[in-house]
């Protein structure tokens, strides 16, 4: 019986585990915490995003920016599809989402790492609180050295310890390591799916404020054109913005300069320039005799009245009555395309998706293998591959665990 150890306990390391136990390995996890699947259980806002409902091995690899082709074989093996039937197999109803978004029922991410915790050890997995620091090799087997001075053998390894973004669910980029102790090639390492920081000073004075139904075009100047739209929420916060638009735009901002990208809100989506101006019209004449500023508590949301005031240039005191059809147009205009200057991402440790990591050219695509060290496989977040925000990050995780399990399980290279 093969020995195979897997490294971390997120969601590539359980399906990994959990599906070599299933081919007939013995199996022991390693996970540094103490509880299992930390990463996993705070995703999607403690929803779980598991997947996307999409049947097309094509528009799984669209949807992956960084590698995509190389995913071929692993989505082949391991579809959407196959990881909605797991879940709900393991007890855990799933509903689709707008954009094929793929949930618990419970909107609860604990059920998922729980089910697949559960799923583990059924099949077998021996589940080890220890942090692996190192590992070596003699007459062709792995000796894997994990603070505290304990040593694992094994026929094979499959590491599957995530990224380095959320640190403190314990992605701190020890694969990483042990990959280039394997004389791996570890790529630029960025975040992606992260917070914006906006060169606008009053996204400070909106800090707070969630903008929902609001339409986003990405602009990127160095091309001059829109390079990604979107609609939904967006929320301003003390340093720029965040919530699910900004977390998908920023894996669009391939070429990060200060000042190259910037978002174009539109405020009044359901609204044509010309509905909008009636409404503006109806809520000036229902506000006869009074101010600018205090006339658009119906359009806007408290906290974004002065900042519209303050952009659109017309006076804020100046009388509803007095406001001219040129002023009318400028803030039709402002509220249509609503702009910020994107400077910069936040830190990566903030990033929902480390992009970067092991260098794909340096492993096997058909079963995760390592081409420079045979025995050694990788899954998940480690490798260099990161997708848009809608459940595809995940299914990744899924699906190169999967195959990484079932190679590592029968020994196939």
């Amino acid at each position: 019986m093969r020995r195979v150890l897997v490294i971390g306990a997120g969601p590539a390391g359980l399906m990994a585990a959990a599906t070599a136990a299933r081919h007939g390995a013995c199996v022991t996890l390693l996970e540094r915490n103490e509880k299992p699947g930390m990463k996993l259980r705070i995703t999607g806002k403690g929803r779980c995003n598991v997947t996307n409902a999409t049947n097309a091995l094509d528009g799984l690899i669209a949807n992956v920016p960084v590698n995509g082709r190389f995913l071929f074989g692993a989505f082949s093996r391991f579809m959407s599809a196959d990881t909605m039937g797991l879940l709900e197999s393991l007890g855990v109803p799933l509903k689709v989402e707008r954009g094929n978004r793929v949930f618990p029922r419970s909107d609860n991410a604990h059920d998922v790492a729980d089910a697949l915790v559960k799923h583990a050890k059924s099949c077998g997995v021996k589940f080890i609180q220890a942090r692996a620091v190192q590992f070596t090799m003699y007459n062709a087997q792995f000796a894997i050295s994990v603070e505290g001075g304990q040593t694992f053998p094994a026929d094979a390894v499959i590491v599957a310890t995530g990224g380095v973004s959320y640190p403190k669910t314990g992605s701190t980029g020890d694969g990483y390591a042990l990959a280039e102790q394997a004389g791996h090639t570890i790529t630029h390492l960025k975040p992606s799916l992260v917070p914006l920081e906006c060169h606008e000073g009053f996204c400070a004075r909106l800090m707070g404020l969630s903008l929902r139904n609001t339409a986003l075009e990405l602009w990127d100047q160095a091309i001059s054109r829109v390079i990604y739209k979107d609609f939904g929420e967006l929320l301003f916060t003390h340093f720029g913005v965040s919530g699910p638009m900004a977390l998908s735009a920023s894996a669009h901002m391939r070429h990060m300069e200060p000042g190259r990208y910037r978002l174009r809100l539109d405020l009044k989506p359901a609204l044509s320039p010309e509905r909008l101006d009636r409404r503006i019209l109806r809520d000036f004449g229902e506000n006869t005799g009074r101010s600018f500023i205090n006339a658009l508590n119906g359009l806007l949301p408290k906290s974004l009245v002065p900042v519209v005031v303050q952009l659109s240039g017309i006076p804020p005191g100046l009388r509803v009555s007095q406001v001219t059809r040129g002023q009318r147009q400028a803030l039709i205009a402002l509220l249509k395309r609503f702009e910020l200057t994107v400077t910069g991402f936040r830190p990566i440790e903030e990033a929902i998706v480390t992009s970067g990591g092991v260098c794909v050219d340096e492993i096997r695509p058909g079963t995760m293998e390592s081409k420079l060290l045979l025995g050694l496989y990788f899954a998940g977040e480690v490798l260099d591959v990161d997708a848009y925000t809608g459940g595809f990050n995940l299914q990744i995780a899924f699906s190169t665990g999967y195959l990484a399990g079932i190679s590592a399980a029968t020994g196939n290279s």
